[in-house]
């Protein structure tokens, strides 16, 4: 439950920064540049939504990881 409150914290966190941010940012633009042309109307919010699940994954990853860890030592 706590991995889910986390995941979904870090996600709401970055994708509204990323949509803030007047640069684009890795690995959202590099991802819409992938995808092409059809998508230029939306790849502002694409991107932002990549970085989103790209960021919010590693921090939950990392999460798990050190709570695990912190329960394999009590």
């Amino acid at each position: 439950m706590r991995g889910a409150v986390i995941l979904i914290a870090f996600f709401l966190l970055f994708t509204s920064a990323s949509l803030l941010i007047p640069s684009p940012m890795f690995p959202g633009n590099f991802f819409c540049t992938l995808i092409g042309e059809a998508i230029t109307e939306y790849a502002e919010f694409l991107s932002a939504i990549f970085n989103g699940v790209f960021y919010s994954a590693i921090l939950w990853l990392t999460f798990i990881v050190i709570s695990r860890k912190f329960e394999e030592e009590k």
